[in-house]
């Protein structure tokens, strides 16, 4: 059965990712004194004394939204209230009621959901008698409580449990192929995640930096489990800002760490700069999966497929297994190959070689190379072993490990290749010499 979803809902700036990062028990949500820092909806599993729930966290919802922006979160609003099961309605004790609330009650009410009212910021007993006005907003009885303080929550979540339908605890989850999807600030990121799922999950609009948390979307695609991990765009380190800024890199990061695949989104208007490489150095350092992205192929002047994969030959030698695709997420031009090749290279950093075939593709190199050496003493490959997958990791058993020089461990790596494919994938080579062996086994 399907985890039932609870919405936090609220004007801005009265706390809402700040509970959802509280009842979560880690900082998933950027919190920041600044109305407006969330504008995506944000979903996150939970599970409560055997009961699981998926939580949502919302933008700030304004009745009378302004600018085109603020009106796109507000439709992330409306369509978190009507996928939930329970809303908790969030208001601020210390500002009291305001016609904002007034006005979010109303919505809330028009969609017809069971609600809880969730008055916060009462950080100490004293402040409870500020409770009893909320009942104006005849949202029910309201339940003070301190997300910042941790106050409450116990009781926030026995009323919450006891509003949704009895289920039985859920199955545990199949892993899911992760693909995160980076690139700098307004290269079409959250574009192409809204065009993958043929729906607007994310709020896209032409001002850079939309997009601050980083929002999880799960989805079946044919008969399997998919993770898109969409992303705040990163800047060159100097022009990285405090705050929120920040915060949403390092977001980004930790994506890149916990995805299988990345994609990076390169603007083939703008052509490949300094920060897409840079960014390509992180996914190659975290061992990712990688398919490079030549997004907004619709508006390149020269459609040259072949000068583009020059550029990427000449930039990238640090990745020569990575995958190239042309694309276009405002029309959908080759979108639709981007899943497939996502999936192929993660079965490819699922795989495993036969040791036979590792030792044929040893002895194999040794005749076709000769081993480097210093003064008298020349490498020796006694054995290759594959230790590992997701990346695909080999243990090579030497003589000296010292004697190992980068331009052999890469023929090495290209004879695997040249046997076993590997496309889109790092592989991880590691050399260890027989005294280091014995030692380890010691």
């Amino acid at each position: 059965m399907p985890r039932p979803v609870v919405a936090i809902i609220g004007r801005p700036n009265v706390g809402k990712s700040t509970l959802f990062n509280r009842l979560l028990g880690r900082r998933k949500a950027i919190v920041e004194d600044l109305p407006g820092t969330t504008v995506d909806r944000i979903h996150s599993d939970l599970s409560w004394e055997g009961h699981d729930l998926t939580l949502v966290d919302c933008g700030g919802l304004e009745a009378r939204p302004g600018e085109s922006i603020r009106r796109k979160v507000r439709d992330q609003v409306d369509k978190a209230v009507a996928e939930s099961d329970l809303v908790l309605f969030l208001v601020d004790a210390r500002d009291g009621v305001l016609p904002a609330d007034q006005e979010t009650a109303d919505i809330i009410r028009r969609a017809r959901k069971p609600t809880i009212l969730v008055v916060n910021k009462v950080d100490t007993p004293r402040q409870e008698a500020q409770v009893a006005q909320f009942y104006e907003l005849a949202m029910g009885d309201p339940l003070p409580v301190s997300a910042y303080h941790d106050r409450g929550m116990v009781e926030l979540m026995q009323k919450v449990v006891g509003s949704l339908p009895a289920l039985e605890p859920a199955a545990p989850e199949p892993e899911s192929l992760k693909i995160a999807i980076v690139g700098r600030p307004n290269v079409g990121k959250s574009l192409l995640l809204n065009t993958i799922l043929g729906e607007e999950r994310v709020v896209v609009d032409e001002t850079a930096g939309t997009t601050r948390d980083t929002i999880d979307t799960s989805f079946q695609h044919k008969g399997e489990r998919v993770t898109l991990i969409d992303t705040a765009g990163i800047r060159r380190r100097g022009r990285i800002d405090a705050g929120i800024e920040r915060y949403s890199s390092q977001r980004t990061s930790d994506a890149i760490e916990r995805s299988d695949v990345a994609l990076l989104l390169v603007d083939a208007v703008e052509g490949m700069t300094a920060q897409d490489l840079h960014i390509l150095g992180y996914i190659h350092k975290a061992w990712k999966g990688a398919v490079l992205l030549i997004n907004k192929w619709d508006l390149a002047e020269v459609k040259d497929t072949s000068l583009w994969m020059e550029v990427v030959r000449r930039k990238i030698r640090f990745m020569p297994y990575i995958e190239t695709l042309f694309i276009s997420a405002r029309t959908g031009q080759g979108v639709e190959r981007i899943l497939p090749l996502a999936r192929k290279i993660y079965q490819e950093r699922l795989r495993r070689l036969e040791p036979a075939l590792l030792d044929t593709i040893v002895m194999e190199a040794e005749e076709a190379k000769q081993s480097p050496k210093q003064g008298r003493r020349r490498l020796k490959v006694y054995r290759a072993t594959q230790t590992g997958t997701n990346p695909p990791s080999f243990t090579f058993l030497v003589n000296d490990a010292r004697l190992v020089h980068f331009s052999y461990q890469r023929f090495l790596e290209n004879k695997i290749r040249q046997y076993c494919g590997f496309g889109g994938t790092p592989l991880r080579l590691v050399f260890k010499g027989k005294a280091e062996k014995k030692k380890g086994e010691g």
